[in-house]
Parts: structure tokens; sequence; C-alpha cells
């Protein structure tokens, strides 16, 4: 059996590090297409789903493994969580950022952003479960099978999560957008951006399996789109030039220590609930 999810594994795997460049190549073809919303991208987000879907079908295996059930009973606190993390860690940067004089805070009218975050609130939810059926539904749920160490877990699905995003780092975002988050060229914004999400996936991973559901990383993942992605693109902040890497709420070093804290602390309370369960 073990081999057999191995196999299915290393078949997804290989797809979604191939999807991204499908889309380039695509789109290298296809010129005449709107700026930022092309076929290419199209695929690139879309074919890993589908993937996982083809493989669950073809192997006969579980979609209860996916987490397509909301499991609401004794995961309000998770839910409510998910909610509050980007907008908490972001506050305490933000704080960090305006204290040191690296973070300068006059342009965020806050009146305005919040109408910008809660306008893309719905295109990101629904964008995201995308990405979260995969990451977390799919290869999250397989991988946990073959009992692995939870570093293991971790880093296997951060790099691939990271990985897939390179063909959009590298092609699809735009260099004004890149510049923005961190202003560096293409090849260092990619090594940052796969750590970054290698760190990340720890708070993902285990927000998936103290629930059981991908529904909370779901609004997780929209939470941060709509918030720390615009803050800084839209330039509602701007940083200090050379602090962008200590203290942006996307990459910022600070802030990617305080979201791996985070999922420690979910990690801890997972172990802790379920050794208490054992014993009784």
């Amino acid at each position: 059996m073990d081999k057999k999810r191995i196999q299915n594994i290393v078949i997804f795997v290989l797809v979604v590090i191939f999807s991204g460049w499908i889309g380039v190549l695509v789109d290298s073809v296809l010129t005449d297409q709107p700026k930022g919303d092309t076929l290419g991208m199209g695929i690139w987000l879309v074919l890993p789903m589908l993937t996982a879907f083809a493989i669950i079908i073809f192997s006969k295996g579980s979609w209860k493994d996916v987490g397509f059930k909301l499991n609401l009973k004794g995961n309000m606190k998770w839910y409510l969580t998910s909610v509050l993390i980007f907008p908490v860690v972001t506050a305490i940067i933000l704080v960090i950022g305006a204290t040191t004089k690296w973070i300068e805070l006059s342009a965020l009218n806050l009146k305005v952003f919040v109408g910008v975050f809660l306008g893309t609130l719905i295109i990101n939810f629904i964008k995201n479960i995308f990405e979260e059926t995969v990451w977390r539904g799919f290869l999250t749920s397989q991988l946990i099978k073959l009992n692995l160490k939870d570093w293991k877990l971790y880093l296997i699905v951060g790099s691939v999560w990271g990985i897939w995003h390179v063909p959009y780092y590298l092609f699809f975002l735009s260099g004004t957008d890149m510049q923005a988050v961190l202003p560096v060229n293409r090849s260092i914004f990619v090594v940052v951006a796969v750590i970054t999400m290698i760190c990340w996936s720890v708070m993902y991973t285990e927000l998936y399996r103290v629930t059981k559901s991908i529904w909370p990383c779901v609004i997780l993942h929209m939470v941060e789109d709509s918030l720390i992605n615009p803050l800084v693109i839209s330039g509602y902040i701007s940083i200090a030039a050379g602090k962008e890497i200590f203290v942006s709420p996307i990459s910022g070093i600070i802030t990617t220590i305080l979201y791996l804290a985070v999922g420690l602390g979910i990690r801890a309370y997972r172990r802790q609930y379920n050794s208490e369960t054992i014993i009784r």
C-alpha cells in the first residue's frame, strides 16, 4: 500500500512541478491575453487539483481524507484562529516597524484599506479552495499516512508548495509587485519565497491536522491574500530601504519567525491533546 501511495505522490509532485511551466509555454504561444489573468496561470492553478482528484479516483482512494467536511464541533476556536492569525501577526509587525521607524504608516487609510480587504475576500476564498485542497487535503493527508516525522512532512509539503510557485515568481508575477515585496532579483526572490513557504507550511499543516478539515486553512489563506498582499503591494505602507528582509509583512525574517512560532504552538497543542486522549 505504501509503495502505491509513494508512487502516486511522486506522480502528483512531478505534475505539480511541471504545471506552471506548461502554463508558461501556453502563454508564450497565446500572447494576446489579459495581463495577470492568462490561460497559462489558469493551468498552473487548476492542474494540481485535477491531478489530485484523478489519483484519488483511479486509485480508489478515500475522499474523506481530503477534509471537505467542516468539522465545526469542537473546532470553532480554530476557525476563529484562522481568521485572526494574519491580522494579529501583521499588527505586531506594524508596531515593531513603526517603533523602529522601519515602516511608514502615513499612507494607511484604514477605512479605504478595510474596503479593499473585504472586497477581495470572496475571490481569494474561491482561489484558495484550489490550493488548500491540493496542499493540505491531498499532499499532506497522503504524507501523513506514511508516518513521516513532522519536520519531514513540513519540509516536503513546503518545498513542493514553494517549487510550484517558481514559474509564478519568474514569469507570471509582475516586476513591480515583486519589487514592492522584496527589492531583489527574481532568483533571490524565489529562494526567499520557498524558505518562507516551508516555514508557513508548519502553521497550515498543523491547522489541517488539528481540525481534520481544509476549511480553516482556506480561510487562513484567504485572509492572508486579502490582507498582507494589498497592504504591501498597493502601497498602504512603505518600508525603509534594506529593512524589507526583516519586517516585510509578507516575507520578513521577523514575520516568518512569528508564523513559525504559531505553527509550532498549534503542533504542541495537537500533540498534548492526542496524548491526553490516549491516556483517557
